[in-house]
């Protein structure tokens, strides 16, 4: 490298640094999302009294009803807010549909079972395939929630020094897999419950009846998986693995137990006893809903609107459950039946902080959808886009960029959603496009950006086990390597998406096309 090009360099990198610098400042000025949603609904009551005095109002084209600005300060207002407070928690979309698969995942997290998982999709893996393998185990990983972060970053670094290649790479490639990538899956995930009750609530202010399940991004989800994956690979041999030549790791760097990759015997007869349970409860899901005239389907027959996609909850969870109870019975994880229940319970303890946040989103959600402000927001902007004659590639792009640089801020995707789907979904409604895409949207946007923000806490953890190995390392380390993957995957998870959206792809089981 000459010495014109180590200056640019150097001075890109300070100015990187400068710019996540004011990023973090600005965070930290901000409250906890719980006093963000009450701080907006106070907000709220005020702009509600203002305009509802102005007489703002819509007339909603896919009703042909006239929206007025209801006044949340009024007698009627304060009736609602205080007499609905416990129902706007309990039938909060998200609330029960998390609470449900959380009580599976929880068995199949405390009987050990996620863990092997992980660590038998990078253990013995060829030099050549190691990159891959650690990505897409990324991306596997989602299942485990934040749990990932803990067990795979530091398996990275195994794997890739168990095959003789940079800890460093094996950390950054992880840790990207997982941030960056963290709304792709190639199964079912919290995120998906979570998602998709929050973007039927913002649907309902369209089309009180309409339903997003937790499959509906899944084909989308699991595409973006591989593709992912691919471009994380691609870009970690072509650029990363360059520049980390000049980094090498310190003479008397922490030396890991390699053996904490090898699965133990006990272990692998789990791993193969939860892979029966999970094809058998398959199996026997797929036979009860054939017959035409199966409980499992819905009006006529249906398989789009039936309690197997509008409950698929119930289903997800009772599926980690059995692999888990499979796992911990083989692997002796599970002595008895009682440790069932300990390890739903432990899953629920740990689930309490979102359950707090929920509280706060739940009660701000309503009070948005009682004012009508959302819905006339919605139909103004729907209307001056419709007007401009913007199309929705268009939109989808303003969109992206928006939540994007949200997302340098508040990375809490439930607390994100919450504060920006009630207008985007309706909105995009109006303009003929199905919640189903706005939400695959939103996927890409609170994702990418996870890897490069010092708002995450993930982002100290990882730069953490970076530094075991090589002191040195500081954020513009860990940023220099994470921001070419962030941008990478940014740019071919949007084009996958237009992909989808040109082709007419369903993104989902039973999802509409528009």
């Amino acid at each position: 490298m000459s010495t014109s090009e180590s200056v640019t360099e150097s001075r890109s990198l300070n100015a990187l640094l400068k710019a996540l610098g004011g990023i973090e400042r600005l965070g930290n000025k901000l409250p906890h999302p719980f006093w963000l949603f009450v701080i907006l609904a106070a907000l709220l009551s005020l702009a509600s009294w203002g305009l509802a005095a102005a007489g703002v109002s819509a007339v909603n084209p896919a009703t042909g009803k006239t929206v007025e600005v209801r006044n949340l300060l009024s007698d009627e207002g304060v009736r609602m807010m205080v007499g609905d407070a416990i129902e706007n928690y309990t039938s909060f979309p998200p609330l029960g549909t998390i609470l449900v698969v959380m009580l599976g995942v929880a068995v199949a997290e405390r009987s050990g079972l996620l863990a092997a998982v992980l660590r038998s999709g990078v253990a013995k893996v060829s030099p050549r395939w190691v990159t891959f393998a650690l990505a897409f185990t990324g991306m596997v990983s989602h299942a485990a929630s934040d749990a990932a972060y803990v067990v795979l970053i530091p398996l990275g670094a195994l794997a890739f020094r168990a095959v003789g290649r940079s800890p460093l790479l094996g950390i950054v490639v992880a840790f990207v897999s997982i941030s960056a990538g963290y709304d792709a899956s190639p199964l079912i995930t919290p995120t998906d419950a979570i998602l998709s009750g929050l973007t039927t609530a913002a649907a309902h202010t369209i089309d009180p009846s309409y339903v997003v399940t937790p499959l509906a991004n899944y084909f989308f989800s699991l595409a973006s998986s591989l593709v992912l994956a691919a471009t994380i690979t691609l870009v970690t041999e072509r650029v990363l693995a360059r520049r980390v030549e000049s980094m090498p790791v310190d003479p008397d760097a922490v030396e890991d137990d390699l053996g904490s990759l090898t699965l133990t015997p006990a272990e692998r007869r789990g791993l193969r006893a939860a892979l029966v349970t999970l094809v058998v409860f398959a199996a026997a899901l797929t036979a009860a809903v054939l017959p035409a005239g199966s409980p499992l389907r819905g009006e006529g027959g249906s398989i789009v609107q039936s309690p197997l996609l509008t409950s698929i909850a119930v289903f997800l969870g009772l599926a980690f459950l059995a692999v888990g109870w499979a796992y911990g019975k083989a692997a002796g994880t599970i002595a008895g039946s009682g440790a069932v229940p300990s390890f739903m319970a432990h899953g629920l303890r740990e689930m309490a902080p979102i359950l707090v946040l929920f509280f706060a989103i739940a009660q701000f959600l309503a009070f948005f959808k009682w004012t009508g402000v959302g819905e006339i927001i919605a139909i103004h902007g729907a209307g001056l886009l419709r007007a401009a004659g913007v199309s929705g590639p268009v939109v989808f792009l303003g969109i992206l960029l928006v939540v994007t640089v949200i997302n340098l801020v508040v990375t809490s995707g439930s607390a994100q959603w919450a504060l920006v789907g009630p207008v985007f979904v309706p909105m995009l409604m109006l303009l003929n496009i199905p919640p189903e895409y706005t939400q695959a949207l939103y996927r890409i946007a609170d994702s990418c950006t996870n890897a490069i923000t010092p708002m995450s806490p993930y982002f100290v953890m990882a730069l953490g086990f970076l530094q075991r190995y090589r002191r040195s390392a500081g954020i513009g380390t860990l940023a220099s390597m994470t921001i070419p993957l962030a941008l990478a995957l940014l740019v071919v998870w949007t084009l996958l998406f237009f992909v989808f959206w040109w082709l007419k792809i369903p993104l989902g089981p039973g999802a509409p096309v528009p």
